[in-house]
C-alpha cells in the first residue's frame, strides 16, 4: 500500500532522521518547512534512500494561509496519507519575561499553527478510512517548570489537543501517537544548562517508528523518561515551587 508522510518542520534535527528512516521503507514524503533550499538538499536525500515520492513544500507555523495547499497536494496520492509535527520554538525564559510578546509566537510554532493544520487534515483521514498522525510535543509539558513553562504551557495544550483528536480519528480508522521526547541533541536544545542523558535524533525517530506500527497512544522517549517524568508528576506542589528544576 502506498504511504505518504507529511513532515512539518522537517529541517529540523528529528525530523530529518524520521524522513530518512520512512523514506529507506519506500514511502512518500512531503517536507515541510521554510528553508526551501535545505528541504531541497533533504528531499534529494530521501530519493536516494528509495522515497517513492520526495517533494520540499513550504510550510510555515504563522502563516495558515498556507496550509490547505499542502493537504490538498497530499490528496493527490493514493493510499494512506499520514503527518508527523516536529514544530515548535522554545525562546530563553528570561528573553519571553523581558518580552512578554514572544509569547505569541511561541505557542503559534508549537500548538495553535501545528493544529489548525492537523484539523484540515483530519478530514482526509476519516475519508479514508486510515491513516496516522504524530505529534511530538515535549516532557516540558507535563509539569510547569521555572526554566521554560511557556514552551511547556503551548506543549502542553498540544498535548491535549492531540488526546482529543485521537478520540476522534480512533473511529475512523485513524490513529494518533503523541510523541514527549527528553533532551534530544537537537539545535534547540544546543547549549542549554542542565542537560543530561542527551538521546540522538536517530533513536527517537526510530522510537517514533515503532510506536506509529505498534498504535500506541503516549510514548516518553528515550523510554527511561517515563519514569523520570512519572516522579516529576507526582511531586507535592509545596515541595515542587521550591524546586530549581
Amino acid at each position: 500500500m502506498n504511504r505518504t508522510w507529511i513532515i512539518l518542520g522537517a529541517t529540523s534535527s528529528m525530523a530529518r532522521a524520521f524522513a530518512r528512516q520512512v523514506a529507506s521503507q519506500g514511502a512518500g514524503v512531503l517536507l515541510a518547512g521554510r528553508d526551501g533550499e535545505d528541504l531541497a538538499a533533504l528531499a534529494a536525500d530521501c530519493a536516494l534512500r528509495g522515497a517513492r515520492l520526495a517533494e520540499a513544500v513550504a510550510f510555515d507555523a504563522r502563516d495558515p494561509a498556507g496550509f490547505a495547499a499542502i493537504v490538498d497536494r497530499a490528496g493527490l496520492e493514493e493510499g494512506e496519507i499520514n503527518a508527523a509535527v516536529f514544530v515548535g520554538s522554545m525562546p530563553a525564559q528570561a528573553d519571553i519575561d523581558a518580552d512578554p510578546g514572544l509569547i505569541d509566537g511561541t505557542v503559534t510554532d508549537s500548538f495553535t499553527g501545528p493544529a489548525r493544520f492537523l484539523h484540515l487534515l483530519a478530514p482526509v483521514i476519516e475519508e479514508r478510512g486510515m491513516g496516522s498522525i504524530v505529534g511530538v510535543g515535549s516532557v516540558a509539558g507535563d509539569r510547569g517548570r521555572l526554566g521554560n513553562y511557556v514552551y511547556g504551557a503551548a506543549k502542553a495544550g498540544f498535548h491535549t489537543y492531540l488526546s482529543g483528536l485521537r478520540n476522534r480519528l480512533t473511529r475512523a480508522g485513524g490513529h494518533v501517537v503523541t510523541v514527549k521526547p527528553g533532551f534530544v541533541d537537537t539545535a534547540m536544545t544546543w547549549g542549554l544548562p542542565g542537560m543530561f542523558l542527551v538521546a540522538s535524533p536517530e533513536k527517537v525517530a526510530a522510537d517514533i517508528l515503532r510506536a506509529v506500527e505498534r498504535r500506541r497512544n503516549v510514548i516518553y522517549t528515550p523510554v527511561f523518561w517515563t519514569l523520570i517524568m512519572l516522579i516529576i508528576r507526582h511531586i507535592p506542589e509545596p515541595v515542587f515551587k521550591k524546586m530549581k528544576i
